[in-house]
């Protein structure tokens, strides 16, 4: 974060950080440009570490309205106070906080110390402090900090965000980005850069969005953007939807509990406005209902959660459109060769708008000239910016790294992407789309049923808290759900958990099954489902018999799987399709309450940060 102003730097920073701890918690520090130098202070460990050694030298000796601070997810050398940032130049006279990685360091390291500087970090971040600084002294950019950094990101490989500060230039900052996000802030008499909106939303919901290999330079009296080459470029401002409350605890423990709750909001939210004069209706669609048409396969490219919204998104798209649907992790697309052309639709996934391998498979396709529709819950990200049509899911800030109301609206969004290519291609006709609409349109208020009994199912994650392992069955749609129950649990329990398709249990996983071992079944309906209810069954009894704990997720009213189950967990009867929506629901919960009987940070998990945006 970035702030130019007539407040108190370091406090308006150190707010900031806090709102964007959940990006990575490694290592904190802040830089003021406080009198004639700069003041700086890092910390490794969470953002109370800096906070607290901030106490203990004296706040005072950062007086200052200029300032910068990073919470930081460590890339290149251990988190470690000497590898956290700001960095700074050999002089103490630039500063730099920086964001993704920069993949030519070694060689920009080795040129600088042939010169003869010394680095005093493991950092790639650091390179950029000195070139910044050689910039700046010498040659066509001495004297001006914009065209330095301009320069030196001209030389720099990879995705990053650099935000830079020079104690000659004490009232203004310079930022710049190459697919790692960065948005500014726009108030009376001060401007901010960040990461994400929640840094500001306490001072401002006006805001800019930065586009690829930009440069901005703000002061108190605002902004100007460049590209890298120095030459002005247009800008998109936009006012953010949400205020600072919905970035806060609310009163409850975590944030996770928070977004839980949130569920129905987001779907409904995310549903609003997405039909009209009888016809699904997308947020920045450039693609026409011919292009739709002609549409002859669709690729869902994700990661980790967003993975297993598309999961889940392929049986309803395959059945509405009887169009083939592959569903692909990012990190996986570009390398294997995707076959792609005109007639592709590439829904590209993401919460954030940012992650580093989505975004690069949406250039993939690109490339290959498909058509890329971006799921997005971040307004101005990169991704949506390079796809051909967008959809937001408008789920509101989510705080906690493991992804839940982020995950339910991303179904739903993509579900309505499946309805807009049914009704483009006449493969349902008008009142069948309105019908499976209305049917999403009621599932906020099962979701609202579900949380409404969930006391259960925390008190059933306290008693599993000791368990070493738990595994998760599912069919159908039922499978997807079972693989996000245990990628939750590995989240933010840290405990071995897996997730199976059900019909693959005699094909070796039953050999894990011994005695007390938790297995977690998501049921289908008996009506829907008829037949995979009792396939199911069959696989519970086998599990039960070996001396599983059975902990089974039913709808109500489906007595038959009462027998089969240790432990039931009923949720409201929907429609096959839907079920994800209210089942996922319980396991969130489940994973919360073991991860938080553990002793665990739930909103933090180790090693995780929210935003992955380097590959």
């Amino acid at each position: 974060m970035g702030y130019v102003g007539h407040r108190p730097a370091l406090e308006v920073v150190l707010g900031g950080l806090r709102r964007l701890e959940y990006r990575g918690y490694d290592s904190a520090g802040v830089a003021v440009l406080a009198g004639q130098g700069l003041a700086v202070e890092r910390k490794a460990g969470r953002l109370t570490n800096l906070e607290a050694r901030l106490d203990e030298v004296g706040r005072d000796g950062f007086a200052g309205t200029a300032g910068m601070g990073h919470t930081r997810w460590a890339t290149h050398g251990p988190p470690v106070d000497r590898n956290s940032h700001p960095h700074r130049d050999v002089t103490n006279r630039v500063a730099v906080v920086h964001n993704g990685i920069i993949e030519n360091f070694a060689a920009l390291r080795a040129e600088l110390e042939a010169g003869g500087v010394e680095f005093t970090s493991d950092t790639d971040t650091e390179t950029a402090a000195h070139l910044v600084a050689h910039a700046y002294d010498a040659g066509d950019t001495a004297g001006d900090l914009p065209a330095s950094v301009r320069a030196v990101c001209r030389r720099l490989d990879g995705a990053f965000t650099l935000v830079v500060t020079h104690v000659d230039q004490p009232d203004l900052i310079v930022a710049a980005r190459r697919s790692s996000p960065l948005v500014v802030g726009l108030g009376e008499g001060e401007t901010f850069v960040a990461s994400d909106v929640a840094a500001f939303i306490e001072h401002t919901r006006d805001a800019v969005e930065l586009g690829q290999d930009q440069v901005v330079t703000i002061t108190r009296d605002g902004y100007r953007v460049t590209d890298f080459a120095g030459e002005d470029v247009d800008t998109r401002p936009f006012r953010v939807d949400w205020d600072l409350s919905a970035a806060e605890k609310g009163g409850h423990e975590y944030f996770m509990l928070k977004e839980i709750e949130e569920q129905p909001t987001a779907l409904a939210d995310t549903l609003r406005g997405h039909f009209g004069d009888g016809r699904i209706i997308l947020d920045e669609q450039r693609i026409s209902d011919q292009d739709l048409r002609d549409v002859d396969k669709v690729f869902v490219v994700a990661c980790g959660t967003a993975y297993h919204s598309g999961l889940v998104a392929k049986y309803a798209i395959e059945h509405w459109t009887r169009l083939p649907v592959e569903v692909e992790l990012a990190s996986e697309f570009r390398y294997r060769d995707p076959v792609l052309d005109r007639d592709t639709l590439v829904v590209a996934v993401s919460q954030s708008g940012e992650t580093a391998d989505t975004l690069e498979a949406v250039r993939h396709a690109r490339e290959q000239k498909a058509r890329v529709l971006a799921v997005c819950n971040t307004n101005g990200a990169q991704i949506p910016r390079e796809s051909d049509a967008v959809l937001y899911t408008h789920a509101g800030p989510e705080v906690g790294v493991a992804s839940t109301k982020t995950f339910l609206a991303q179904i739903a969004a993509i579900y309505l992407v499946g309805l807009a290519l049914a009704q483009a291609r006449g493969t349902k006709y008008p009142d069948e789309v309105a019908r499976e609409y209305d049917g999403l349109c009621a599932m906020p208020d099962a979701v609202a049923r579900v949380l409404g009994t969930v006391e259960k199912v925390r008190s059933l994650g306290r008693s599993l808290a000791e368990a070493k392992a738990v595994l998760f069955l599912g069919r159908h749609v039922g499978y997807p759900v079972a693989l996000e129950g245990a990628l939750k649990l590995k989240e933010l329990a840290y405990m071995h958990a897996e997730g199976f398709a059900a019909g693959e249990l005699k094909h070796g996983p039953i050999a894990l099954i011994e005695e007390g071992l938790p297995v977690v079944v998501v049921m289908p309906s008996p009506k829907g489902r008829a037949v995979l209810h009792q396939k199911l069954l069959s696989n519970i009894s086998e599990i039960q018999a070996r001396g599983a704990r059975t902990i089974v997720i039913a709808e109500e009213g489906d007595e038959t799987v009462r027998p089969f189950a240790d432990e039931l967990v009923e949720v409201p009867a929907v429609p096959t399709l839907m079920q994800p929506l209210v089942s996922t629901v319980p396991l969130q919960v489940l994973a919360a309450e073991i991860a938080r009987t553990r002793g665990y940070d739930v909103d933090k998990p180790r090693n995780l940060a929210k935003s992955v945006t380097v590959e």
